[in-house]
């Protein structure tokens, strides 16, 4: 067709394959570059002894509905589990359940004024509908007003510095809203109670199908590729040019890349567009995936309140995937949150085993050497961006002033906080910018299409 261009989309996390997919469906010729040996990004899967599972801690809500739709588009909806899972606090050295309104009540490490103003602070959150306005105001100061100082200390504090480190100074009240919305999405629309799912498999399954898909649709993969630069020419376009010096010639690009890597690979940008892209900061996160011949105590995500512990949380996977899928064995994730230029990250892997699993050891007790089947630590350094004050009024658009360079990537999420559904819902609200006339029920006919 006269219409079809020469896409090529940089990254290929679930981002990046969203809009792969998206732009093959339309007719046009994409290109998938990554970096890393397989696709999937933040979402992507890694041996664990014999055991193959996701990198990082991933769930799906009843309430994600982007999410739910495309995993339903590859033909896994079927596939997923729905578990209802139990949260729980470590604090004082003891460990808290706050699994339902009772325990909350009975939460000793608060007073009942406290646990009532605690209360009323995420009910009130969970009511809020413009976000916006939230961006100008400090998240310690919002959270102080509402929940008092003795709660902000023992509960918000850590668990912001556990998340943001010191950066929580300078992170707006749209943050925790963010994140208590989300927790409340399904509760608003009419059910009882929050229900985890996951696809049986894991990501490593998801990714499997949805790779297929791409080929399937056309999408030509470079994997194990690293970007350079990107360069636009008058006579020859635009190029991408790669770390083995090869150089390749398209119609489009999009970049999916943080912007802080998007400023250094695209020279061609203005001044301003560049400092607007290195101006925002991001968290990256240091995670121990840890294969236990035994559980723990049964709760997905045990809160940390203590500063000697130091991971933010202890997410156990075995509590809400089914054991059989680990071969018999449990599975626990230890993140850490840091500031993407944190020396940290070059820590070598047997130091971070040794501060972790000493720690973890402290924490559960009944543990020893020979319940360890596997260690193993996934760095990166750009998850999600500090939605500091006035955010959304710095967020780079996905035009950019090279013609056909787009960017689309988490900082654009602004009203969310990063997980697979706000992922997949940027991509395809990003799609209209792409493609003037995109209509999402459009198929690569032009026909609409039953069931999307």
């Amino acid at each position: 067709s006269s219409d079809t261009q020469r896409w090529a989309v940089v990254g290929g996390g679930l981002l990046g394959m969203t809009l792969a997919l998206r732009l093959a469906e339309r007719g046009h010729r994409v290109t998938l570059i990554e970096q890393a040996e397989s696709l999937g990004g933040l979402a992507s899967a890694w041996h664990l002894g014999d055991v193959v599972w996701d990198r990082h801690y991933h769930v799906t809500l009843l309430s994600d509905r982007y999410t739910r739709d495309l995993l339903r588009e590859l033909g896994l909806e079927e596939e997923m589990e729905w578990v209802q899972t139990r949260t729980c606090f470590f604090t004082d050295g003891a460990f808290h359940s706050m699994s339902s309104s009772l325990e909350f009540l009975g939460f000793a490490p608060l007073g009942m004024i406290d646990k009532i103003r605690l209360g009323a602070t995420i009910f009130y959150a969970s009511r809020i509908t413009n976000w916006k306005r939230l961006e100008q105001i400090p998240v310690e100061d919002w959270l102080r007003r509402l929940s008092g100082n003795s709660t902000f200390e023992k509960i918000w504090l850590p668990l912001l510095r556990a998340k943001l480190g010191d950066n929580y100074e300078r992170t707006s009240a749209a943050f925790i809203w963010a994140t208590i919305a989300r927790m409340y999405a399904a509760r608003r629309t009419g059910l009882k109670r929050e229900m985890f799912g996951y696809v049986r498999g894991g990501y490593s399954r998801a990714l499997d199908v949805f790779r297929q898909r791409l080929e399937d649709d056309g999408v030509y993969l470079m994997l194990g590729t690293r970007v350079r630069r990107v360069t636009s020419d008058p006579s020859n376009g635009l190029t991408v040019e790669t770390a083995s010096g090869s150089r390749i010639t398209f119609d489009k690009i999009v970049l999916t890349v943080a912007p802080p890597i998007a400023a250094v690979l695209c020279p061609g940008l203005s001044e301003e567009e560049r400092l607007r892209l290195q101006r925002i900061q991001y968290q990256g996160i240091v995670c121990a995936s840890v294969l236990l011949k035994k559980p723990l105590d049964g709760y997905y995500i045990t809160n940390i309140t203590e500063p000697w512990v130091p991971f933010t949380a202890v997410i156990e996977m075995s509590a809400l995937v089914d054991r059989d899928q680990l071969n018999g064995n449990s599975l626990v994730y230890l993140p850490k949150y840091l500031p993407s230029d944190d020396p940290s990250f070059d820590v070598a892997d047997e130091e971070w085993r040794e501060t972790f699993i000493e720690a973890l050891f402290r924490m559960y007790p009944s543990l020893s050497d020979d319940d360890v089947l596997c260690f193993r630590v996934s760095r990166e350094r750009f998850v999600h961006a500090l939605s500091t004050l006035s955010y959304s009024d710095g967020v780079p658009p996905n035009t950019t002033s090279l013609a056909g360079v787009y960017l689309v990537n988490s900082a654009q999420i602004v009203n969310g906080t990063l997980n697979v559904n706000e992922t997949v819902r940027l991509a395809e609200e990003a799609l209209p910018d792409l493609l003037p006339g995109y209509n999402a029920g459009a198929s690569r006919t032009g026909e609409p299409e039953a069931g999307r």
